[in-house]
This record gives C-alpha cells, sequence and structure tokens, in this order.
C-alpha cells in the first residue's frame, strides 16, 4: 500500500502501488497528491522503460544533422540542447553534448553565480587505497537515514573516482599531500578521509576550471541575465514533451524563446524559501517551479537541509553595516579537522546528543544546535577550531578566516559564532539513472533533481559528486534523444509568449516591486516559523493555510494593479516560484507521518519502517489551474 494526501488536504486515503504506470505518464490522473513509492520497485522501472521510449514515436521525422544556424532572431533562438544553470551540472553537461551539437547555456545571472560557486568543503570520492565504494555507499545510505536508492547510491560512488580524474584533466587544482598526493579531508559522517578540495572554495575552482572551457567551445553559446520563466510543452498522446523555454534577459527585458530538441534543467535549489540560507540569490526554486507546473513528477520535498554552521550575525564583534544577501558557510570540514560545538558558556553539547558528536550528520548537529539554542534561549552556538596550529588553520581555511576577520574575529585564536540556516534541497525533478524525467526531452542534474542519493539527509560533499556524475550520465540519452528528433520552424508560434509589462508605467511597476518584496519576507517568515528544522502537524498545517491565503492576497494585489496572466517580471516570477516551491515543501511533510533525516516532527518523533519510502507528488490539470504560480504562463486563462 501507499500513503497518499490530496495537496492541501491532510485527509489520508490509501490507493494500490499499481497505479503508478497511468498516473506518471498520463496527464489524466485523479489529484495531485504527495504519495509514497518504493524508489527501485515503483519509479525506477518506471522511468527505465520510459527511458527507452524516449526517442521521437513515428509521426514524427527523425532528424539527421545538428542545428549549425542556431540564432534566427531576437526573440527566438534554436539550439539542439538547451541547458539551463551554468553550474558544475550544467556546464559538464554543455562540454559533452556540445561534440555532437550546439548548446546554449542559458544563466539566470553571471555565469560564475551558481551554488557551486559557493560550495566550500569539496568533493566526496573513493580515491584512497584504505577506503572501498562499500564504505562509501554505507555512510551515505546511513546519512541518508536509508531512504537512499541502493542502485543510485552505488552507481554515484563507484563512478565518482573517474569525474574527478576528468575535472583534474580540464584543469582544475585541488589540494596536494606533502606525499604529492590529494590530500583527502574528512567530513561529518564520513568514516574515511575522501573529500577532495582546493582549500575551502572547492566550488569556485570547480567553476572556474569549467567556464575556462566553456569559453573556448564554439558549440556552446552562453546567454548571462537571462531568468527561465516557463517550459514550453506540448502533449503528445499520454506523454507530456519538452521543446525548450522561454526566458526574460533581464537587462534588457526582452523576453527570448529558446525552441530545442534536449532541454537539461540544472538550475539548482530553492534556499530563498526560507530568510537564511548559504545559496545565493539566484535560488528561487525556479527550475522545481518550472518542472512541476510542467507536468513533472516531484519528489521528497519535505527533506530541505539545513546547514549546521553559518556565520551568526548577533554574534560578531564588528557588525555587519547592511543586511546580507545569504548568510555565510562555515564549512563543514572545520568540524571534520576538529571543531568543536560549544555553547555560550563554553560547554561542549555535541556529545549529549550524538556519540559521533561534531561528526555526526548534518541533519543531527542542525537540531542539536537548534535545541541548545532553544532551551538556552540564545541566539547562536560557538564553533572553535582554535586549538589547531595557525598555519594549518589558515591554510585549509584561508576564505572563512578572512570572511571572519571582516567581522572582529580571529579564527586562530576566537570560536566563531554560527547557527543553522537553509542550505540544500534533497528532494526535486525525480529522475531515473540517466537524468531522464517523465516529461520527454527534460533532464535534470544537481540540486534541482531528486535521483535517490540523498534520501532523507545528504550527506556531506555529495552534492557536486552526484551533479558530476548525472550530468555525465544524462550525455548519451540525450543525444539519441537529439538524433532522433526534428525541430520544426513553426513550433515557436505554438505557444503565445510572454508580456513584460512596460504599459503599466513606472508608479504601478514600482509598488508592485515593493509589495512583492514584502510579500516574500512574509512568505519566508512563515517558512522559518512553521516548517524549520523542528516541525509539528499543527504548524505545518498554520503554514499551509497562511502560505495559501498570501498567495491570493498577493496575486489579487498584482491583479488590481493591471497586472495580467502572461506578464512578466524578475520579482513576480520569482515570487510564484517561491509560492509553488514552499507549498510543495509543506504538502510532503505533511504526508510524511513520521521523523527521518532531515523532516523531523514532534507529532511523529520515531522512524517508522513503514515510511521508509520516497514521497512523490504527481501534477494534476484540475488542481494546477488554482493560482498564478501553478500554471505555465502559456495556459493561463485571461482575467
Amino acid at each position: 500500500m501507499a500513503t497518499s494526501i490530496a495537496s492541501g488536504s491532510a485527509n489520508l486515503q490509501f490507493r494500490e502501488t499499481g497505479c503508478w504506470q497511468q498516473s506518471l505518464f498520463s496527464r489524466v490522473v485523479s489529484q495531485r497528491c504527495c504519495q509514497k513509492f518504493s524508489w527501485s520497485r515503483g519509479v525506477s522501472n518506471n522511468l527505465q522503460i520510459k527511458r527507452y521510449r524516449y526517442p521521437i514515436g513515428e509521426t514524427q521525422r527523425p532528424f539527421q544533422t545538428v542545428i549549425t544556424s542556431c540564432i534566427r532572431d531576437d526573440s527566438t533562438k534554436y539550439f539542439d540542447f538547451a541547458v539551463i544553470g551554468s553550474g558544475v551540472a550544467g556546464l559538464r553537461y554543455a562540454l559533452e553534448v556540445a561534440k555532437h551539437g550546439t548548446v546554449a547555456v542559458i544563466t539566470k545571472a553571471e555565469p560564475h553565480e551558481s551554488n557551486t560557486n559557493y560550495a566550500q568543503g569539496g568533493v566526496s570520492a573513493v580515491l584512497c587505497p584504505s577506503d572501498s565504494v562499500e564504505s562509501h555507499m554505507q555512510d551515505t545510505i546511513v546519512a541518508g537515514a536509508y531512504l537512499c536508492d541502493e542502485e543510485t547510491v552505488r552507481v554515484v560512488c563507484t563512478e565518482g573516482p573517474e569525474r574527478i580524474r576528468e575535472l583534474i584533466a580540464m584543469g582544475a587544482s585541488f589540494d596536494h599531500g606533502d606525499d604529492g598526493n590529494l590530500h583527502l579531508a574528512r567530513e561529518g559522517g564520513h568514516s574515511h578521509h575522501r573529500i577532495v578540495h582546493a582549500a575551502d572554495m572547492t566550488g569556485r575552482e570547480i567553476e572556474r576550471a569549467l567556464l575556462m572551457v566553456v569559453e573556448n567551445d564554439p558549440n556552446i553559446s552562453v546567454f548571462k541575465h537571462h531568468f527561465a520563466i516557463d517550459l514550453l510543452t506540448s502533449q503528445d498522446g499520454s506523454d507530456m514533451v519538452c521543446h525548450g523555454v522561454d526566458t526574460m534577459n533581464t537587462e534588457t527585458l526582452k523576453v527570448v524563446r529558446f525552441i530545442s530538441k534536449v532541454t537539461l534543467l540544472a538550475s539548482g535549489g530553492a534556499g530563498h524559501v526560507y530568510p537564511s540560507t548559504t545559496n545565493p540569490l539566484v535560488a528561487t526554486g525556479d527550475g522545481i517551479a518550472m518542472a512541476h507546473r510542467a507536468q513533472a513528477v516531484i519528489s521528497n520535498m519535505e527533506f530541505v537541509q539545513f546547514h549546521p554552521t553559518s556565520l551568526a550575525d548577533e554574534g560578531l564583534p564588528i557588525p555587519p553595516t547592511k543586511t546580507k544577501e545569504n548568510a555565510f558557510l562555515i564549512s563543514e570540514a572545520v568540524r571534520g579537522d576538529g571543531g568543536i560545538l560549544y555553547n555560550l558558556d563554553m560547554e561542549r553539547f555535541m556529545p549529549m546528543y550524538d556519540e559521533r558528536a561534531e561528526l555526526a550528520p548534518r541533519d543531527v548537529v542542525a537540531r542539536s544546535i537548534d535545541d541548545q539554542i532553544k532551551k538556552r534561549k540564545e541566539k547562536y552556538v560557538l564553533l572553535d577550531i582554535s586549538h589547531k596550529g595557525r598555519d594549518e588553520i589558515l591554510s585549509h581555511f584561508p576564505n572563512i578566516a578572512a570572511e571572519c576577520l571582516k567581522y572582529g574575529i580571529d579564527i586562530t585564536r576566537q570560536p566563531i559564532p554560527v547557527v543553522p540556516a537553509a542550505h540544500y534541497m534533497c528532494g526535486g525533478v525525480r529522475a531515473g539513472l540517466q537524468g531522464e524525467t517523465n516529461v520527454r526531452g527534460l533532464y535534470v542534474a544537481g540540486e534541482v533533481a531528486c535521483t535517490g542519493l540523498h534520501g532523507a539527509n545528504r550527506l556531506a560533499s555529495n552534492s557536486l559528486l552526484e551533479a558530476l556524475v548525472f550530468a555525465r550520465r544524462a550525455v548519451k540519452p540525450s543525444i539519441d534523444h537529439m538524433k532522433a528528433s526534428c525541430i520544426d520552424q513553426s513550433v515557436s508560434r505554438w505557444w503565445d509568449p510572454p508580456v513584460v509589462p512596460m504599459q503599466l508605467g513606472c508608479n504601478i511597476l514600482g509598488k508592485i516591486i515593493r509589495r512583492t518584496k514584502e510579500v516574500r519576507k512574509e512568505l519566508q517568515s512563515i517558512m522559518w516559523e512553521y516548517v524549520g528544522i523542528v516541525r509539528s502537524t499543527t504548524r505545518l498545517k498554520t503554514a499551509e493555510q497562511r502560505i495559501g491565503e498570501l498567495e491570493l492576497e498577493w496575486e489579487a494585489y498584482l491583479f488590481q494593479q493591471g497586472w495580467e496572466p502572461t506578464m512578466v517580471g524578475l520579482e513576480a516570477c520569482e515570487m510564484r516560484n517561491l509560492f509553488c516551491c514552499a507549498k510543495l515543501v509543506v504538502s510532503s511533510a505533511l504526508a510524511r507521518h513520521e521523523s527521518r533525516g532531515l523532516h523531523y516532527t514532534i507529532d511523529f518523533p520515531h522512524v517508522d519502517e513503514r515510511s521508509r519510502l520516497p514521497t512523490i507528488i504527481f501534477p494534476n490539470c484540475s488542481t494546477m489551474n488554482r493560482t498564478w504560480s501553478s500554471r505555465q504562463l502559456h495556459k493561463q486563462q485571461m482575467c
């Protein structure tokens, strides 16, 4: 049996798992719902079946050559591959598929502004003779609270070392020890030293290396400051098909349509659904929301990882002069290198919560810190690494040391004030072993995807690894799909274009933007207050109600100001995506009647082995039509 609840309701129903085939691949489903299914028995098998059906059907002609003249006019561009996102997953994929066709890399801000660029710790991989794939698998599964898909875990842990070697061959420079071998660090949840790193700026180094190669590839065109609005989809029998994406150039305020044979969604997570996050400003859940509106299956959205240690503004000797756009991450590697957590009375507390102490997985450490803060009515705890040698600290953590010094803290002599912050979405768009989704022609990789690797909690430094492995695995089926596809030049006329609302005038647009920013803060406050580290059914239902009311109030305000359903603006489109993701998180959390990994609820405080199944959110037309944020712009009903 599988537990099912209709979105927006806590009334339990039951449905046999046999409904999966019809629900996943038919647009006509009974209700959009949260369900739990076995990953390997339910989803993976069906996605594998789907994988072999991906070539275009008999009614479409195979396309024998790649698109060579890719840009037709200012408003419509044609490519073989469209890649949404310029982090490690998007860039690594682009470099491979560019050997077979033209590629558009579409990025919301500057190409380097991605979650990858902010990743400090490193990439986990089995590169030491004393380590093993089985050990890495076990650490991943234990950290994931036994909700991980074992086949996915084996694939990622097995293929990881080769992906690291490929990065090095592309010019990525990682730290080496005195013996000339890669210096392998250890982080929380890992039983071995297996973290490849570049000081405490690993993501930045990987991004640098990949961007340098991308910039020199004549088949790749990078479109920066292009905000992805909605995927372009059509129905083909029981299949949903992706044909590209509508975007808005946020510098020129022009709508640009990208028509492609294959689309890879690699747009990162949704950290800014919470008020404090380590994610950059671009992480507003755009990819997850777009995929959901495009009828893609979403999974495990209740598992939001809060990093235990971000820099706490309240404890800084020199306070920030302005509100920071995102919380500064204090890497997991600090604890892995011997950092100790204390409360403000300098009492070490982690051994009271877990025998692994500071090396426990992130969900355990974050809840422990949260408990200390609430019990003691304090605003932060302290992380101390000052007992290590000064030179060692500065060589391992130069970026962290420099950032802390800006605010009057010398980490070689003083503890660091830290507090948990939203960090990583373990859920996302449900993907098979080759990054395929239930939407034909749409692939996913990186944080936007839910591959089954992380289960209920991500193991430290497994995120960049997953992005590298799945970006590479998505290449072959993408190429096969591209070669079997054709693009009709009239396809762009299938959908009405979005409209930039310049005719509303500066005054009205200014009012809309100001109100939208206020609503964004209100939503973030609700999510932190009611859908944070520790949850309850009552608080989740309160969040569900308040988010629904806030969304309707905001949309009503927009339309009162003359906004129309097909209009687009950066702030408004980000807001609709944040609402969409927030509702997915709350619905998923209400569906899980146990505490597992990152989802902890006081009403069901224990693990229930009967619930050791992923949460699935199916799309459905009837409930998708309720709000502006839940519908694709080209399917809007005009007011």
